[in-house]
């Protein structure tokens, strides 16, 4: 699978995963857009590297948090999905999913390379993620 990049450093950075890494982050991305392509109140979607990591964020102010994915440092058979600590977002997933996900406190999902995680429930956490601050100003 291979996304079109608008952004040349996110495409760099891309390149410089494993294969086998590089191949679910490419899934997990045309998830994050294709979440956001079907919710009218994101609009257009900004790529970027925050802290080194691809990153995915409303270019509309006061929508949604960002959306880090990566390789799990030191554990090349993991990856995962990062989102703003000082949200409430992981422990809302938390509650949800509890047994869909593996979670890193307060931050991120963890997954595995070559095992399946459940679609739907991930595109419902990346839809929170991308409306979060639109839900929390009522």
């Amino acid at each position: 699978m291979e996304i079109p990049f608008g952004n040349a450093q996110l495409e760099a950075k891309f390149r410089t995963y494993p294969p086998e890494v590089r191949k679910p982050l490419l899934k997990v991305l045309d998830l994050i857009f294709t979440t956001a392509s079907e919710m009218d109140a994101v609009g257009e979607i900004i790529e970027t590297l925050k802290w080194g990591q691809p990153a995915f964020l409303p270019a509309h102010p006061k929508i949604g948090t960002t959306i880090r994915i990566d390789a799990v440092k030191e554990e090349p058979e993991h990856y995962a999905v990062f989102f703003h600590y000082q949200t409430t977002l992981v422990s809302t997933f938390r509650q949800l999913y509890p047994n869909d996900f593996t979670f890193q406190g307060n931050r991120a999902l963890i997954f595995t390379v070559g095992h399946d995680f459940p679609v739907d429930p991930f595109r419902h956490c990346v839809a929170m993620a991308l409306t979060y601050h639109k839900q929390h100003a009522r």
